[in-house]
């Protein structure tokens, strides 16, 4: 029986939320502040936490910063905030799923659902995706684990990428999706198709989550550099075009 946690200040939410999952047939536990919530996800070994974002004494954000420094328990957010940006921080600081309120309890359980059937193992920053998921097509490289663009060396083994042995900080998403384009240059890639690659084919969230991390990537790579490497088709989605 899957065992879920549930960290949200709002009792009667909370209480609601769990009624719904004993339900379903989970086994549930409570938490109704930050720091609590922190201990029982420590302490023990949850499936899922369901976790919202502006708790008391510790919020959410940083509930979820400290506990993927040493656990990669699935973790879908609750949260009132509807920003792209805000939605982005989370499944960086490595959260499997978000959901905005006021939802529906059936599109909640629908996402628990997904995430306990297509749970991945996560990368040590917390990301939620390993950085050697496979590839659409293979690129041409000098050595296998490495993609080149002009000056820019990707090495997926180092999970590192540089620019004339200039290194540049990308989190683990930012890298998948910059490795996806340059595995398949030349191939115009649709939001979906990298929203897949980057997030899973079990992310259920908005495809807008694609433009955001190219617009992290034009920032750190084409913008510093002075190149033009992420080209937008629009109407169909993105593509690195070989030098």
């Amino acid at each position: 029986m899957p065992k879920i946690l549930i960290v949200e200040d709002e009792e009667k939410l909370a209480r609601f939320i769990e009624l719904e999952l004993i339900h379903e047939g989970y086994e549930t536990e409570k938490a109704f502040d930050g720091r609590t919530g922190l201990e029982l996800a420590r302490a023990q070994d949850f499936d899922l936490i369901l976790l919202d974002i502006m708790l008391p004494g510790l919020n959410g954000m940083e509930v979820l910063r400290r506990l993927r420094q040493e656990k990669a328990t699935p973790v879908i957010l609750l949260t009132a905030r509807d920003s792209v940006m805000d939605k982005v921080a989370g499944l960086d600081a490595g959260a499997m799923d978000y959901i905005t309120k006021p939802f529906a309890i059936e599109e909640l359980l629908a996402r628990i659902r997904v995430s306990l059937k297509y749970r991945k193992p996560e990368t040590a920053d917390g990301d939620g995706v390993s950085a050697g998921s496979t590839s659409l097509t293979a690129g041409a490289s000098a050595r296998p684990g490495i993609l080149r663009w002009k000056a820019l060396e990707l090495d997926e083994g180092r999970h590192r990428v540089t620019w004339d042995s200039q290194e540049i900080e990308l989190t683990n998403r930012e890298f998948l999706m910059l490795k996806t384009l340059l595995e398949n240059r030349d191939i115009v890639l649709s939001r979906d198709t990298l929203l897949e690659k980057v997030c899973g084919y079990d992310y259920m969230g908005e495809t807008n989550i694609v433009d955001v991390y190219v617009r992290h990537l034009r920032a750190k790579i084409d913008e510093v550099y002075g190149v033009k490497m992420l080209q937008t088709i629009r109407g169909v989605g993105y593509v690195i075009r070989s030098e």
